[in-house]
């Protein structure tokens, strides 16, 4: 009898400890976390680079297009096509990647298309480019949806001079390799701060960006984000990712910060969650 009742307690202890550790394993999904920004930030990593894609062929189509003597030195490797195409007085050209995964300079593998919709006026103040994808994959992550960049030359607050201002609308379906689906709107204005003075060459571009944006998780939970300090970047660092600037993140009543750093070129940020901070790896 007495081994019998050893036995349960035993049993029963055991339980209890399993069922401490199974709930203890359980991801909390309603604070801000570690892998949230992780994965939000592979998403602004993409968009970023579609986006500098879209201007590096509007520029060279504008290059073409007013007939200048030297001709733009695009991003894009040989593996990419363009096509252009004019109808009454607007611009669509087609940037193709192939099927075969089309390997950019900085390392990122594109498939799919993007179509690239302007008026033939390059010298409109203001001016609108709209664009869409075709089976569009950047680095395994399908992107569908339209975005739309807003151009003008103005003065603001970040820099006295007159200089380029863009702004960009997202509304975009993002489906990873592992087939979990993520939504992502906002806006964000870009505005160019160096390299003005020389439009035929990429390198020394340097622009300050604001804006704010909302990603929807698979689980129906979001990350809504403001950029409170500028995100600085700049190209010849050959990075999508900032070196400068701070996101203020939130997720349901859990809040933390984004910092990109003083200014070296690394894929590095600092994560601060409740007064913990956590130095991350960005990823593309």
């Amino acid at each position: 009898m007495k081994t019998t009742i050893i036995i349960l307690i035993t049993f029963l202890s055991l339980r209890l400890f399993s069922s401490c550790d199974t709930s203890d394993k359980i991801e909390n999904t309603t604070v801000l976390s570690v892998k949230d920004i992780t994965v939000d930030s592979k998403i602004d990593a993409s968009l970023d680079y579609i986006i500098n894609i879209v201007e590096d062929q509007y520029a060279v189509q504008q290059s073409t297009a007013n007939k200048t003597k030297t001709t733009i030195k695009s991003i894009l490797p040989a593996c990419a096509t363009s096509t252009t195409l004019l109808a009454n007085g607007s611009w669509t050209r087609t940037i193709d990647f192939g099927t075969g995964g089309c390997m950019m300079l900085n390392g990122n593998s594109i498939t799919g298309k993007i179509i690239i919709r302007f008026s033939h006026d390059f010298n409109a103040t203001e001016r609108t480019l709209s664009y869409s994808f075709e089976n569009f994959y950047h680095n395994g992550k399908l992107f569908q949806g339209n975005k739309s960049i807003r151009y003008s030359l103005k003065t603001t607050k970040l820099l006295a001079a007159v200089h380029p201002v863009s702004i960009f609308t997202v509304d975009m379906i993002i489906t990873f390799e592992d087939g979990k689906i993520y939504t992502r709107t906002g806006t964000k204005t870009k505005e160019v701060i160096g390299g003005n003075n020389t439009p035929l060459s990429w390198e020394d571009t340097i622009f300050l960006a604001t804006g704010n944006s909302t990603t929807v998780f698979p689980n129906g939970t979001s990350i809504s984000r403001v950029i409170t300090t500028p995100l600085r970047y700049v190209l010849r660092c050959k990075s999508i990712f900032p070196l400068e600037g701070i996101l203020a993140i939130t997720k349901n009543k859990s809040e933390g910060t984004l910092d990109f750093g003083k200014g070296t070129c690394d894929n590095l940020a600092l994560l601060t969650i409740a007064g913990v901070a956590t130095e991350i790896i960005l990823e593309k």
